[in-house]
């Protein structure tokens, strides 16, 4: 299966620090969830910085449909197909709905082309099309999040990466938002997701890559990686829980 995104034996870190990706390696096939999870401080976050441009790497290529893209920065990546929905919220509170999720077509000067992508993600996301006027303050956490989905998905990117989008929701929220990342693999766009709560991402995801120290430690189907009781008391929390997720395409 062709991937859409590609980071290939990456050195990376943060000035003259140790590096924190020592040899990473990390592929992203299309129409798929893939899943990065592993203890603090074994790079996660760094893997989407990296892969969206914004952090160059020391070594090591990235390729985005198989086009070496290595060294580009935030702008050019999103031009070539990698959009990137940061930790935490990240709405425009005093701005709509509308204007928000508009923000993320920008650089679209085809307005029947921006009027289709609308179309789409308001189909995509029903909490964006119901609160389309209202102001992305008044919305909750979760519903922000689909807002920012949303807004990701205007260009039409090949992957979206997603860092720790369930972060501060409540449990409700939580399961929400990860139904629409699986929507959105449905749709058509490829996810590297980035995530705290381990089992509930790899319930979601068709992938997972076990990260330690900078490298993969393991890697996989997530089903298999879930019910691996060795890998279950080290990196995932314990005894392996009973699924919560949608069912798998």
């Amino acid at each position: 299966m062709a991937s859409e995104i590609e980071l290939v034996d990456i050195q990376a870190g943060y000035g003259r620090a140790a590096p924190v990706l020592r040899g990473l390696t990390v592929s992203v096939p299309a129409g798929t969830i893939v899943c990065l999870v592993g203890p603090n401080g074994a790079g996660k976050s760094t893997v989407l910085k990296v892969a969206s441009g914004l952090l160059k790497p020391r070594s090591g290529r990235i390729l985005v449909g198989g086009v070496d893209v290595t060294g580009q920065g935030p702008q050019r990546m999103l031009a070539s197909g990698v959009a990137h929905v940061l930790q935490g919220h990240s709405v425009f509170r005093e701005m709509t709905v509308a204007e928000n999720v508009l923000l993320g077509g920008y650089t679209l000067k085809d307005k029947a082309l921006i009027a289709e992508r609308t179309a789409l993600v308001k189909d995509l996301f029903p909490v964006v099309a119901q609160r389309w006027e209202s102001l992305a303050g008044l919305l909750s956490g979760g519903q922000q999040k689909q807002v920012e989905f949303a807004r990701s998905l205007m260009v039409n990117p090949k992957v979206v990466l997603l860092d720790e989008p369930s972060m501060g929701l409540d449990p409700k929220a939580t399961g929400i938002v990860f139904e629409q990342v699986v929507r959105m693999r449905d749709a058509g766009t490829a996810v590297l997701l980035v995530e705290q709560n381990a089992r509930r991402a790899l319930e979601t995801a068709d992938l997972g890559c076990v990260l330690d120290l900078g490298r993969v430690h393991i890697s996989g189907p997530a089903a298999q990686l879930l019910a691996d009781p060795q890998l279950g008391e080290l990196y995932l929390g314990g005894r392996p829980a009973e699924p919560t997720a949608a069912p798998k395409r």
